[in-house]
């Protein structure tokens, strides 16, 4: 007997986009015989709509997707969700929403109120996650090394410019700023001089009134996937993210529009540091209390020093997203992957309610 599982992808948020693609992968590749895909597309005004599988979710000609305005609606209480006053008799979840309002504990809360089984962290877990000025401290009360910064607040920007500047120039430059809530590297940007970072603050509070300016970390990029088997947090090998040099960073076209990126698998570090790296990736998703995946970064020094950047609850899950290239090089497939996701939505608690 299928399960029925409701792919929900889009949202509220500047990652949009980047959700309707990787709900695209994941109907791709999902295990039919065992798993019933039901896909809810969430609009950018916030309107749900029971969308056909079939719908057109990847790039194309440079144009990304997006969930159209008008459709099926659909709703969701304790009942369950329905739309056309029939109960879409959903067994799980998985909730492919990137950034505000699907990977910050919006919509986990939502699921949990209505007791439906999701995949990915609870609330809290995908709270913390989402908001880098909270998970920095709890990573370094783990012992996980984090890269120096401050947080700037529009309000304190707007009541006294020159005191965040100060800061910022203390810090010495270069220097990233970026939505301390956001994610794809939108609103980010790297400050070589004072002169550029007011426009660059002012850019980031366009997406997120809480702002995180960090020190430049200069290494290798390197990325390692926590997935959940049998109950267990389990990492991958460790990639190297490797860009086009005309890029500055690792930002949204590089990740997304441009094929300017690759990840090198394994990569070509020391074993030593590449099994820290991956105990590492694991520690920072228990110390954060996440569940089922997690895409852990982290920066490795010339000095071999290893700095975590950020933990991705959901990151993105199309089948040549880094999470599933890293498990495939892991020898777990796509399809298994998903398998392994929907399996764990089931077998634990994400609140103190249980599912």
């Amino acid at each position: 007997m299928t399960q029925r599982v409701a792919i929900i992808c889009g949202g509220r948020s500047s990652e949009h986009e980047i959700s309707c693609i990787s709900a695209g992968g994941v109907l791709s590749a999902i295990d039919r015989s065992k798993f019933e895909p039901v896909l809810i597309g969430i609009s950018k005004s916030g309107k749900w709509f029971l969308l056909d599988d079939k719908t057109s979710l990847t790039i194309k000609n440079g144009v990304l997707p997006v969930v159209p305005e008008t459709g099926n609606p659909v709703s969701l209480d304790a009942s369950g969700f329905i739309s056309a006053d029939v109960n879409l008799k959903i067994d799980i979840v998985f909730p492919l929403l990137h950034g505000p309002y699907g990977e910050d504990g919006t919509i986990q809360g939502l699921l949990e109120m209505a007791d439906i089984a999701y995949v990915g962290s609870g609330v809290l877990a995908s709270a913390v996650a989402m908001d880098k000025s909270f998970a920095k401290p709890i990573f370094a009360a783990h012992g996980i090394k984090v890269a120096a910064g401050f947080v700037a607040r529009a309000s304190d920007w707007a009541k006294d410019k020159s005191a965040v500047q100060k800061q910022a120039d203390q810090l010495g430059y270069p220097v990233f700023v970026k939505p301390a809530r956001g994610g794809s590297s939108r609103g980010t940007t790297k400050v070589k001089s004072a002169a550029e970072f007011a426009a660059a603050l002012e850019e980031a509070h366009t997406f997120d009134p809480k702002a995180m300016v960090e020190q430049e970390i200069r290494g290798k990029e390197i990325e390692c996937a926590v997935l959940e088997i049998d109950g267990v947090a389990k990492a991958s090998l460790v990639g190297q993210i490797k860009i086009d040099p005309k890029y500055d960073f690792y930002n949204f076209e590089a990740k997304y529009l441009d094929s300017a990126t690759t990840i090198e698998l394994p990569a070509a570090i020391d074993q030593k540091i590449s099994d820290q790296i991956r105990v590492k990736a694991v520690d920072a998703f228990i110390a954060l209390g996440c569940s089922g995946l997690a895409r852990v970064d982290f920066f490795l020094t010339d000095n071999n020093e290893v700095i975590i950047n950020e933990l991705n609850t959901m990151p993105g899950f199309t089948a040549t997203s880094v999470f599933p290239k890293m498990w495939g090089a892991t020898g777990v497939e796509y399809t298994e992957v998903i398998s392994h996701l929907l399996a764990s939505a089931l077998t634990r608690n994400n609140g103190v309610l249980g599912n």
